[in-house]
């Protein structure tokens, strides 16, 4: 039953850096394995990051290098930092709560938010 709101996405200029919070409310947030993924019109979503309760991370090629998931169990809150932003990292921005399946594909995650807009143009 968590609620998942994304939050802080923006207009920038490419080089910026800028970091989405995303709250999930609910039972047991420390215990789940979230993802981050993004969506540009037009194209296909995709696989950002991924963390389990234990810290531990995963990182698709999309923005690999760039940057990095972290999470507050005690807000119940999500992080991407993400760093060198470039026109083509404009999308939509979702966060996800994963359920079983292979980590980086969007049908193993439920209880997706509405998602937060990222623009990156000069």
């Amino acid at each position: 039953q968590a609620q998942v709101v994304e939050s802080g996405g923006g207009w920038v200029q490419p080089g910026s850096s800028l970091t989405l919070s995303c709250l999930a409310a609910g039972r047991s947030f420390s215990t789940k394995t979230m993802g981050w993924f993004r969506q540009a019109p037009g194209k296909a979503r995709e696989c950002v990051a991924a963390i389990r309760g234990d810290r531990t991370t995963y990182f698709g090629d999309v923005l690999k290098g760039r940057a990095a998931i972290s999470r507050d169990n005690a807000k119940d809150t999500l992080l991407l930092q993400m760093n060198a932003l470039r026109s083509s990292d404009t999308a939509v921005y979702y966060c996800a709560v994963y359920v079983r399946g292979p980590l980086f594909e969007i049908g193993s995650y439920q209880e997706w938010g509405q998602g937060t807009q990222v623009t990156v143009s000069s």
